[in-house]
């Protein structure tokens, strides 16, 4: 508020009264007040008065899809761990792409929480810049964080486990259905997953056919665009792994729509242990993320009290095999 006072030539009164609406500043001064503040990145705080040199008592979600199983999930840990410690949560989706340019634009949190807790996006150079612009503590939960302390599992590793399990049924023609971010930047989930793809392929001598290398949006419905797009091609693969548990199911729900048989015909496997894998008996890679939610919140409560943020080390997978996969058909 100073540095905008000093640069329009007014007091911290006039200031106050400008940016507040209140009566007492005309209308040029009121303009130059805005025009200043929004250039300095200032946004004053509501409780601004009541909360300096204090906590705000708030944690601050920032996901881009809130009603995904992940994000809720890793959102539920959260809550569990901070509410026990006095904070609330506030939670920001961003999954519209202008909402997202204008949400870190002017990072309307500074001041309001404590800490922001990022989960699975990739960010950009950008907003990375801006979250350390904020002036408070950031961990990435479910990714890795840019140089922020981050709880993530080890995506290469639960790749390598989905593939070698199809490997070991005897399959070679094994698709990768992978998932694109929200931004032009890749998701290290995306890097990581596709790299324990292709290493699994690699240590079992079997070449990967480029064909069979898919990148939709991620969803059920981006797996069942990428499974339509398998199905154009020149030769079937005898097994798909898919980037999660949801990318699965869209895959096997387009099998069922061409009468193709899972997993007589084409073996499918998942990441997550989604909910709707036990229900659909798809066989997966198991993560647990509201146990990744709470490591998470211990992290952020490390820093909130000016300890250095505990290592959690990485989160632990492991396959569950079902009634989705199966030795090649002759």
């Amino acid at each position: 508020m100073s540095d905008v006072a000093e640069e329009v030539g007014v007091s911290l009164a006039t200031v106050s009264r400008a940016l507040r609406g209140l009566e007492g500043v005309s209308e040029d001064t009121r303009e130059k007040v805005r025009e200043v503040a929004a250039r300095l990145d200032y946004i004053p705080s509501p409780e601004a008065s009541g909360l300096a040199g204090r906590s705000t008592g708030r944690v601050a979600v920032v996901l881009h899809d809130l009603p995904s199983w992940y994000g809720s999930s890793v959102t539920v840990g959260l809550e569990r761990e901070l509410r026990p410690a006095g904070l609330d949560l506030l939670v920001r989706c961003v999954d519209d792409p202008a909402d997202r340019v204008r949400f870190f634009a002017t990072m309307p949190l500074r001041r309001k929480v404590d800490a922001v807790v990022v989960i699975a996006i990739a960010l950009t150079p950008q907003e990375v810049a801006k979250l350390r612009e904020g002036g408070v503590a950031v961990v990435a939960a479910g990714s890795h964080g840019e140089g922020f302390p981050c709880v993530a599992i080890d995506d290469e590793l639960a790749a390598q486990q989905a593939v070698n399990h199809l490997l070991q049924l005897g399959h070679e023609r094994i698709a990768l259905l992978n998932t694109v971010a929200a931004t032009d930047r890749a998701w290290q989930a995306q890097r990581d997953r596709e790299n324990g793809y292709r290493a699994a392929m690699a240590a079992a001598g079997v070449p990967v056919d480029e064909d069979l290398v898919v990148s939709w949006s991620g969803g059920s419905r981006g797996g069942a665009q990428g499974m339509d797009q398998l199905l154009s091609g020149r030769r079937l693969p005898s097994a798909v792994f898919a980037f999660s548990d949801e990318v699965a199911l869209g895959a096997m729900r387009s099998l069922r729509r061409a009468g193709i048989e899972v997993p007589r015909q084409i073996s499918v496997i998942g990441i997550d242990d989604h909910p709707l894998a036990e229900l659909t008996d798809l066989t997966t890679v198991a993560q647990d993320p509201v146990a990744l939610g709470r490591a998470s919140a211990q992290v952020t409560l490390d820093l909130l009290q000016g300890r250095p943020a505990r290592d959690v080390g990485t989160f632990p997978t492991r396959l569950v095999v079902r009634g989705t996969t199966a030795p090649p058909a002759p």
